[in-house]
């Protein structure tokens, strides 16, 4: 009987083979795909809409890259947001509550002013987060189109037909019966980008006052002096304090800005002069109110006085005010801080402050953050405008300045007000986009070193040199 041979059959041999390409197949059936696979997968499925699954066959529930637009922001980013967002929003809490009783006497209901300061809120906060996607380039090419827009808008409202005037400021228009708007508001924004756009190519020169005041100073000094000729004293003031704050993050001597302070105060005392309720005002708060006072010049002082004196230390409970039942002016916009100190008390009054010291933080932080002069003033600008405006409002509710009629940012009554600062929000946020782009960018590698070689290396080049030379 021959010996059986250790060469395995053809049989053999192709059960073999069926028998591995069956584990092999079971093995990636069952083996988890890779990240390429799943990232192209994922990609495939957001393109399509769906993707089937390639185990079953089935729909795979497909997923919307929503995260992409709020993806790797930087802290400032988010900041800055969030502050905003928790601003407007408690801006309208506070809106309905001191409204409420004014839009029900014009019949317009308990909420007439609430839905339109909400309205406006919708299409500011769109205008924010579009805005905030903007590149850095874009905000300097649009600097001059975009003032030309606002001083064409500011002439509108000497139109006769167009603009219209209220408490003897001649600074909106009106467009049909139900379109109304103030464009100094977007002014400001176009103001902001323009002298940092100027100023930005003009850092290595900003030690000749007149490289600063030439290009500067007849644009802007335009802009402030239309809003000054509608009589509206507050929004030009804002403007003055926007420019100058410019001015200082620019890197402007100090001794230059110091002589336009100086003529700045003096022209606004001429101007305060020319009328008798202006200078009634500054009378009132120099020299303090008297019973004759009471009745004109003094009634909304008192009355936000004692609008903040009945609140406490706790408030009298949110939407109990008794100052906004006819007897305080203005208590949805103007002295809208009043009406937050007599229904939140001096917690309520202290937690805004705080808060809009948290947005300086923020607007500080982005200018600590970049190197780009451009952005810096126009942070800048926008900081001056929104804090500083704030801070003017705290201050002329409390008596500390004479009454100028600026609203408080982002809480106010105010449909122009609200968008154009939020626009102006969106502006550094984009900034604060770029910049966390700018420093998540991977460094470029340096180019490797030539390796170190010893002496005995050396000696065996120079030696393998000299064989190739006598072949």
């Amino acid at each position: 009987m021959p010996p059986k041979s250790n060469v395995p059959s053809e049989a053999d041999s192709s059960r073999s083979s069926r028998t591995s390409r069956a584990l092999a197949a079971a093995a990636s059936y069952i083996r988890p795909a890779s990240s390429e696979t799943v990232n192209s997968a994922n990609g495939a499925a957001s393109e399509t809409g769906s993707s089937a699954n390639p185990q079953t066959g089935g729909p795979v529930s497909a997923r919307v890259p929503v995260k992409r637009i709020f993806s790797a922001q930087s802290s400032n980013f988010f900041l800055l947001l969030g502050t905003t967002l928790f601003l407007v929003i408690f801006g309208l809490v506070m809106v309905l509550s001191s409204s409420s009783v004014e839009s029900f006497t014009a019949d317009e209901g308990f909420f007439g002013k609430f839905l339109r300061q909400g309205m406006f809120a919708l299409i500011g906060l769109p205008l924010m987060l579009l805005a905030s996607r903007a590149p850095v380039g874009f905000w300097k090419r649009w600097a001059w189109p975009a003032l030309i827009l606002g001083a064409v808008l500011q002439l509108l409202v000497f139109i006769p037909g167009i603009g219209y005037g209220y408490g003897g400021n001649q600074n909106w228009i009106r467009i049909g019966n139900s379109f109304t708007a103030q464009p100094s508001e977007f002014v400001k924004v176009a103001v902001i980008v323009w002298v940092a756009w100027v100023l930005s190519t003009k850092q290595h020169v900003l030690s000749d006052w007149r490289q600063v005041l030439l290009p500067v100073g007849p644009v802007a000094g335009a802009a402030i002096g239309f809003v000054l000729i509608g009589n509206d004293l507050g929004t030009a003031s804002i403007m003055l304090l926007i420019v100058f704050g410019c001015f200082f993050f620019a890197g402007v001597r100090l001794r230059f800005l110091a002589v336009g302070v100086l003529a700045v105060a003096l022209g606004a005392m001429l101007f305060a002069s020319t009328s008798s309720s202006r200078s009634s005002r500054i009378g009132v708060w120099l020299n303090g109110c008297t019973e004759l006072d009471y009745q004109d010049a003094c009634w909304q002082i008192d009355h936000a006085y004692w609008a903040l004196a009945g609140g406490g230390i706790f408030g009298t409970g949110l939407g109990n005010s008794v100052a906004k039942r006819g007897w305080l002016p203005h208590a949805d916009n103007d002295y809208i801080f009043a009406i937050i100190g007599e229904e939140l008390g001096l917690i309520g009054a202290t937690v805004v402050l705080l808060l809009f010291v948290v947005l300086a933080i923020a607007f500080i932080r982005i200018i600590r953050s970049t190197n780009d002069s451009f952005v810096r003033i126009a942070t800048a600008g926008v900081m001056v405008w929104t804090v500083g405006q704030a801070f003017v409002n705290f201050a002329v509710v409390l008596g500390v300045l004479p009454v100028l009629g600026v609203p408080l940012p982002l809480i106010s009554t105010g449909g122009s007000a609200l968008i154009a600062t939020l626009l102006a929000i969106g502006i550094v946020l984009s900034f604060a986009r770029a910049g966390n782009k700018a420093q998540a960018r991977p460094a470029t590698p340096a180019p490797a070193a030539p390796p170190t070689q010893s002496a005995a290396d050396r000696s065996r080049l120079r030696a393998a040199d000299r064989a190739r030379g006598r072949r």
